[in-house]
């Protein structure tokens, strides 16, 4: 692990597309921008968490077959597609 000291309007550098720039430091809470290329996903870390969470609990649990999801929304399974 890296660890920087930065002051206000100091940035540092991810790569060649990344900045990171302090804005503000006031009782214990730092205020940061990020400057990156929209494809970067870019999300706080308790966020990051509970989405990483999701992905392993539907890998786990499955892909529902479209007979399971016809009887959780209480339809036979090809209706409405045009079947006949």
């Amino acid at each position: 692990m890296l660890v920087l000291t930065r002051r206000r309007g100091e940035s540092i550098r991810i790569g060649e597309d990344v900045r990171v720039t302090v804005v503000s430091s006031t009782g214990g809470h730092v205020r940061i921008s990020i400057e990156a290329p929209s494809e970067v996903s870019i999300h706080r870390e308790e966020l990051y968490e509970r989405i990483a969470k999701a992905n392993r609990d539907a890998a786990e649990s499955g892909a529902l077959g479209l007979e399971n999801l016809a009887e959780l929304h209480g339809s036979p399974a090809g209706a409405g597609t045009g079947a006949a």
